[in-house]
């Protein structure tokens, strides 16, 4: 595992769990899910990519309303592709956009993102939003999630299971080394070819995002 993976607290850094991060599982109400999911149950039927991996249960939610689900564990692909040290920087970027976004341009009608962006070094990030802006089809959404003001070097990643159309289960999986710090004006600039951004801030300060392709 890469340093960029799994990581420990060092509290010789002064670092300890992030008090906005819970560290069991939670359900919560999440209107960019609403958002999101809202918009599906209107449109045909279509494929849509999970980048969190797969897991029965957003399966089996959207193949209820109709659609196909692909997922990808696009952390997975990060820890094995980017701490190679024998790649180059640019191999790395081909190689993880080959494993994890090899597909048609206008595969999809949405992509759940999750959590996944603030992990993602900033050549690979920007290379993985404008790969997502060829595989969706226009007016399509994506849905992501992340922290409003949290400065912590170190945070936990999670597991997203769709519970309901706007209910979402939230599982702690470990502690990652984070990568992007973002506002809503860094969003909209690394969303900027997109049609539109819209966010919700939430109680806790979680920054839930929809973009529209």
């Amino acid at each position: 595992m890469s340093d960029r993976g799994r990581q420990g607290l060092d509290p010789a850094r002064g670092e300890t769990w992030p008090a906005s991060f819970p560290r069991t599982e939670t359900t919560r109400q999440s209107r960019a899910l609403e958002q999101f999911l809202v918009t599906l149950r209107d449109q045909p039927p279509s494929a849509i990519l999970d980048l969190g991996g797969a897991n029965q249960a957003n399966i089996s939610y959207l193949t209820s309303l109709g659609h196909r689900l692909s997922s990808e564990n696009v952390l997975h692909s990060l820890d094995t592709i980017w701490g190679d040290p024998n790649l180059s920087e640019s191999r790395k970027i081909e190689d993880f956009l080959d494993q994890t976004l090899n597909y048609q341009d206008a595969s999809f009608g949405g992509v759940l993102v999750w959590d996944t962006l603030q992990f993602m070094p900033q050549p690979l990030l920007e290379a993985v939003v404008q790969r997502l802006g060829s595989v969706l089809v226009s007016g399509a959404q994506v849905l992501a999630y992340t922290p409003a003001d949290e400065r912590s070097r170190v945070i936990p990643s999670y597991a997203y299971r769709i519970v309901d159309w706007r209910t979402i289960h939230v599982q702690p999986k470990e502690l990652r080394q984070r990568e992007n710090y973002f506002n809503n004006r860094s969003v909209e600039r690394l969303f900027q070819n997109f049609t539109a951004v819209k966010f919700f801030l939430t109680r806790d300060h979680l920054r839930e995002i929809v973009v529209k392709r």
